[in-house]
């Protein structure tokens, strides 16, 4: 398939057949599938794609209630979420691949790398919200953090206090702005209320595929120390680094790092 981005449409899962619209790039696999975080898009991972091979084969789109999946009915559910991207992989039907998710998106992946589909080779978690969550995950944290994309205010107030470690340029702040905003209320109160105290220990056990953590070294929402404590015990085949002097958006903050992770990645696998 061609460099430049190719659309593709498919079946967006239950409660209600719709569609959900995917970025299908390159040709050469292992494919990347990329899961975004909670209030981001499939455009949160443009800068990290610019940085691969052109012939590299990449995945994106927008989770249900985000962006051009804004108007797919509910649950916005964490198995919902789920649901809709193994539907994804399984439509693309795309040889060997990878699975890259992002904070609450890596969560997600947990969940299907645990299913164990047809063609998946590695995971890729970045940043990711931890199976078990930690103790500071109370009903009242939660229940702050369902109000984080209430305004621009209140987004840039999660950009400069608990998103970012390093300050994003004008137009990624308007564009994560713009993308946290746009997503659907459902959506907007399912993950801080529910998803992110969702406890996925048993699925993330079952994972047998090789699995890569990055961390932000000064992340404010899933910090270095965390992880090892609430993800490495229950995948203890998994291997964490830590990236020096970023936060938690580490696909914007640190694009080339995560690009070169990426490329170290689908070299072993291809190898």
């Amino acid at each position: 398939m061609a460099r430049a981005s190719a659309v593709r449409h498919v079946l967006g899962g239950s409660p209600v057949p719709r569609w959900i619209e995917v970025r299908s790039e390159g040709h050469t696999g292992p494919a990347l599938v990329f899961v975004h975080y909670w209030g981001g898009s499939a455009a949160t991972w443009d800068g990290v794609v610019g940085r691969l091979p052109a012939e590299q084969a990449t995945v994106r789109f927008d989770q249900r209630g985000c962006g051009t999946s804004r108007a797919l009915p509910g649950p916005c559910s964490l198995a919902q979420l789920a649901d809709d991207l193994t539907c994804v992989v399984e439509a693309l039907d795309l040889g060997p691949f990878v699975l890259v998710g992002h904070s609450m998106g890596g969560k997600v992946s947990q969940l299907v790398a645990a299913r164990r589909p047809a063609g998946l080779a590695g995971v890729m978690l970045v940043a990711p919200a931890p199976p078990q969550p930690p103790a500071v995950v109370t009903p009242e944290y939660r229940e702050g953090l369902s109000h984080a994309y209430d305004s621009p205010e209140s987004v840039g107030q999660a950009l400069d206090h608990a998103l970012t470690s390093i300050p994003l340029t004008e137009s990624l702040r308007a564009a994560v702005v713009r993308d946290s905003l746009a997503v659907r209320p459902e959506a907007r109160r399912e993950w801080p209320l529910r998803g992110i105290a969702t406890d996925i220990t048993d699925a993330a056990r079952a994972i047998e595929v090789p699995v890569t953590v990055l961390a932000g070294e000064n992340d404010a929402v899933e910090p270095p120390h965390v992880l090892r404590e609430h993800l490495l015990p229950h995948i203890p085949h998994a291997r964490l680094s830590t990236v020096s002097g970023v936060g938690h958006l580490l696909p914007l903050e640190a694009p080339d790092a995560l690009a070169a992770e990426l490329r170290r990645v689908t070299a072993r696998l291809g190898s």
